[in-house]
């Protein structure tokens, strides 16, 4: 969306300490004036100039204002836009300038994890850490509502759907802390993490499948969580700064399956390095047996030695040997 800001230039003019000058110049002139009028006994217009002295003294205190670093002031003319002071300083500026102040600087969120469905429907749970700042303030003050009314209802409604609504008040009294801007941006990044998470598997089942997983894509969703972030803050003139995902887990009720089905996964690994390594090892025994000469071995014995030596390399637990006495074929 194409913006309509634009910064406007403090000139010599706008001097908050020449404009101080000029307050102390106000008051000599009318302790001045003062004076001449109760000399000259005129009371009619002692009261007359006092009142105008006081109503330009109070409209020339109206203007200044100071502006700290990374701060602005968004300018309004009888609710026109006037343009946006983004330098520091002491000014003074028209008392009748409407000046709303907005921050510049960086913000971070911590977005508590929310419960979701994946690409394959299983509940999970996701959460992320968000840095943003305002970079139009134009937008950022003219095309969001960020009133109490309008972004409390919103979080009240996300926060009922995560919490239920037994708990939604006590956590929408907690949001009474949040600004009107950390509220928009809280809504608005659910929403994203919510499509972002729907877009993806928590895992891969198969795992010859090389598809990106929440689990195991990261910068790649992170990358795609951020652009999603940006397309819907935009509106507000916000920057996404970096947006991260710093919370991933399945979801309580299927948490417990999960686990046994990744345990099932690596005992299966483990095995299959252990049956290889088992038959790498029967493999170089009988081949040494045979080059040095030390027993000759029949097809029969041999299967027997291999299921003999198989069953001690992967059995879980120790051997116990047994000692034959006779001879090989008793």
């Amino acid at each position: 969306m194409e913006t309509k800001e634009y910064v406007k230039k403090m000139s010599f003019i706008n001097n908050g300490f020449l404009h101080l000058l000029i307050n102390l110049g106000i008051l000599v002139g009318s302790i001045a004036l003062m004076v001449n009028s109760v000399i000259n006994d005129k009371d009619g217009m002692i009261a007359l100039s006092l009142f105008l002295i006081c109503v330009v003294y109070m409209l020339h205190c109206i203007g200044f204002t100071i502006i700290q670093p990374n701060q602005s002031r968004v300018l309004t003319f009888f609710g026109k836009y006037s343009g946006t002071v983004c330098e520091n300083g002491f000014f003074w500026l028209n008392p009748f300038y409407g000046k709303r102040r907005l921050s510049l600087r960086a913000r971070n969120m911590d977005v508590p994890p929310i419960k979701v469905n994946d690409k394959n429907g299983n509940p999970i749970m996701i959460g992320l850490v968000l840095v943003w700042k305002i970079k139009d303030t134009y937008k950022a003050s003219f095309n969001i509502d960020i009133s109490k009314e309008s972004t409390m209802a919103k979080v009240i409604a996300i926060n009922a759907q995560m919490k239920g609504a037994a708990s939604s008040e006590a956590v929408a009294s907690n949001q009474n802390l949040l600004s009107g801007y950390d509220s928009f941006v809280n809504v608005q990044s659910d929403a994203a993490l919510r499509k972002v998470a729907g877009m993806y598997a928590y895992d891969n089942m198969d795992k010859e499948s090389n598809e990106i997983t929440l689990r195991s894509g990261g910068e790649e969703i992170n990358e795609r969580l951020e652009e999603e972030l940006r397309s819907r803050l935009d509106i507000a003139g916000i920057e996404v700064i970096e947006a991260r995902i710093n919370y991933l887990a399945y979801a309580a009720e299927i948490a417990s399956v999960m686990l046994r089905r990744q345990q099932a996964d690596a005992i299966i690994s483990a095995r299959e390095k252990i049956v290889e390594g088992a038959v790498s090892m029967v493999d170089l025994a009988l081949k040494k047996l045979s080059a040095d000469h030390i027993v000759e071995l029949d097809e029969e014995k041999k299967a027997t030695m291999v299921s003999n030596l198989l069953v001690v390399l992967c059995a879980d637990e120790s051997a116990s040997p047994v000692i034959n006495t006779g001879t090989l074929y008793n």
